[in-house]
Formats: C-alpha cells, sequence, structure tokens
C-alpha cells in the first residue's frame, strides 16, 4: 500500500484539526476551477525567483507520476505556467499545481482539467534565466514545505503532512473520521451543546 496516495481519502479538513495551522496554506493559494477533485501526493518542490519560471518548466520533466509540484513564486506578476506546460504535467501524471504565484491559459488549464492552487491568474509569461536547486525547501502559502511531504488539497483547503510520522498521521485521521462518521446529528448535537454551555458558565455568561 503507498501511504501517501491513500491519503487522497482523507479530508483536508481531518487533517487541519490534527496538525493545526501551521501545517494549512493560506486562503489566497485556492483552486483556479471549480469542483477541482481532491489531489494527495508527494511533494516536488521549486522555487522560482521574481519574474521567472524556468525551473517550474524544468521539474514538470523531472517529477515522478503522483507528485505535487509545490512552488515558491517570488511574485504574482508574472505567470509561472499555460496550457501546455500543464498539459505535459497532466500527461506525465503529475497530480497538481500548487504555487503561491499565478498561472495564465485558464480556460485551457480548465478544460484538461489539470488541478492548479495558485493566487490568480495573468497572461504575461515570466523569463526563463534563473536556475535554482530542485527538492530544497520551500515556503508556500505560509508554510515550509520539503520534499517529500505529503500534499492534500481541495476545495477546502491545503495541507502539508511532514513526511516524518505521515504513518502515524494517515491512522489518526482515518480513526477521527470513522468516529465522526458513526455519530448521529443527534448526538453531536447534545455533545456540542454541553459543551458550548458549558465554556458559556464557566466565563460567567447567564442567558
Amino acid at each position: 500500500m503507498n501511504d501517501k496516495s491513500e491519503f487522497k481519502d482523507v479530508s483536508p479538513t481531518t487533517l487541519a484539526d490534527l496538525l493545526g495551522r501551521g501545517q494549512v496554506m493560506d486562503t489566497g493559494i485556492r483552486p483556479l476551477w471549480p469542483s477541482v477533485p481532491r489531489v494527495a501526493g508527494p511533494a516536488f518542490t521549486v522555487r522560482c525567483p521574481p519574474g521567472d519560471n524556468l525551473m517550474l518548466h524544468a521539474a514538470i520533466h523531472r517529477a515522478e507520476p503522483g507528485s505535487v509540484i509545490v512552488v515558491e513564486s517570488g511574485d504574482v506578476d508574472y505567470a509561472l505556467a499555460g496550457g501546455n506546460v500543464c498539459a505535459v504535467a497532466q500527461r506525465r501524471g503529475i497530480a497538481a499545481f500548487v504555487t503561491d504565484g499565478v498561472i495564465r491559459d485558464l480556460a485551457e488549464v480548465r478544460e484538461m482539467g489539470f488541478p492548479v492552487f495558485a493566487r490568480g491568474v495573468i497572461p504575461i509569461p515570466g523569463t526563463k534565466k534563473a536556475i535554482e536547486p530542485l527538492n530544497q525547501r520551500v515556503r508556500c502559502g505560509g508554510v515550509d514545505v520539503d520534499a517529500g511531504d505529503i500534499v492534500v488539497a481541495d476545495e477546502e483547503g491545503i495541507v502539508v503532512v511532514p513526511r516524518t510520522g505521515h504513518e502515524q498521521v494517515l491512522l489518526d485521521a482515518r480513526a477521527k473520521a470513522a468516529k465522526e462518521a458513526a455519530e448521529s446529528l443527534d448526538a453531536w448535537e447534545a455533545a456540542h451543546r454541553a459543551r458550548i454551555d458549558g465554556i458559556l458558565s464557566d466565563g460567567g455568561f447567564e442567558g
């Protein structure tokens, strides 16, 4: 069993409850087309300085199938990728792009169904000059990401699971999801009201 691919069955919401705010990317990085399916896979990390996209274009030929390419972008003024780059990435089996930059050719990307999580769209491309090492630690959406960390992303958000100890996180997430699925709404409501009323009472609230 490939634990990393198994994370596709786990909601980012469940993972966020377990891992906390520090592993959740900020709300500015969003799916760029509606109803993007959940993606999960090991991070292939890329750093692109302002105005340049060379290393993302290099990464699509080097990342293993199933990888999520995570890009630390230097700006949102120039597109990191367009339709052809996304098409090649999709053909090579790459699961998604997650970037704190922007792309272009959104209509093409949406039509092909390639998942991109980014800060937006701009029609002007960057240059291809700056050589940076691949698979180094990057910072994307406020989260430090190392190569091999598991990235889980859908319309609810993007969570980064550190590769060290990811097996236990998967077990805990499945147990939490199973417990929640087995609880009726009536039971949840009763427990929720008791908890909220207890907090209010402890705080001196009357009413």
